[in-house]
């Protein structure tokens, strides 16, 4: 199967003149889901382009850089063509049904990444380093934006950056992490731990930029 994209979506469309895609509605998706079952690559590249940015968005999470996230992309999504016939909505909303059982493709598929690119069990390097976080830095956290938050985590190591994720943001418990990266519980909730007070040392970091940016 030949990818679609290996740029940004938006590079992809300025070069067919196509504007950007639209949510697909439930009897639009079903349609299409159908065809991707027969292979069908016109419904699979309406269906890539309709959840490009939503899988980025799961994708852009666990690693900190763009070529990295599209590499995750599109192999999550040569696993979802490879499987859509076995498809079935898990309940009646069917778009969010097939957004939620993407997503769980693209995390699996940033583990399976995750695992082929660390040379070592997650690294405990930072486990003697003293982090001070000024007592205001929660108030400093609340004045970033989404955004920053997002580039926060992917600026932690690699480790913490897929513990952090798989525990707050996709809800697994640390029995399961450690299952998923071969490590034990306990490894995972010390570097839960290390995670947190890194990703606020980093947070606090980027408001005091922005903070001095804008005084000047």
């Amino acid at each position: 199967m030949i990818l679609f994209a290996r740029q940004p979506l938006n590079h992809y469309n300025r070069l067919n003149n196509q504007p950007a895609p639209t949510l697909l509605t439930a009897q639009e998706l079903t349609r299409h889901i159908e065809a991707c079952g027969l292979n069908k690559r016109e419904s699979q590249k309406i269906i890539y382009c309709s959840f490009y940015g939503y899988a980025m968005s799961v994708c852009d999470r666990y690693v900190n850089n763009q070529d990295d996230a599209l590499e995750i992309l599109n192999d999550g999504f040569l696993k979802i063509f490879k499987e859509i016939h076995h498809f079935q909505p898990a309940y009646s909303d069917v778009v969010s049904s097939f957004k939620g059982w993407l997503k769980k493709i693209m995390v699996y598929t940033a583990i399976d990444h995750f695992r082929k690119n660390q040379k070592h069990k997650i690294v405990t390097s930072l486990d003697n380093m003293v982090i001070h976080i000024p007592t205001h830095s929660d108030e400093a956290i609340h004045k970033l934006s989404y955004d920053d938050i997002i580039r926060g985590i992917q600026e932690l190591s690699p480790g913490y950056r897929a513990v952090f994720n798989l525990f707050v943001i996709e809800g697994l418990s640390h029995d399961e992490i450690a299952a998923q990266l071969g490590i034990t519980s306990g490894t995972s909730k010390s570097n839960l731990s290390k995670a947190r007070q890194q990703l606020q040392k980093i947070l606090f970091k980027r408001n005091e930029i922005q903070s001095t940016k804008n005084a000047v």
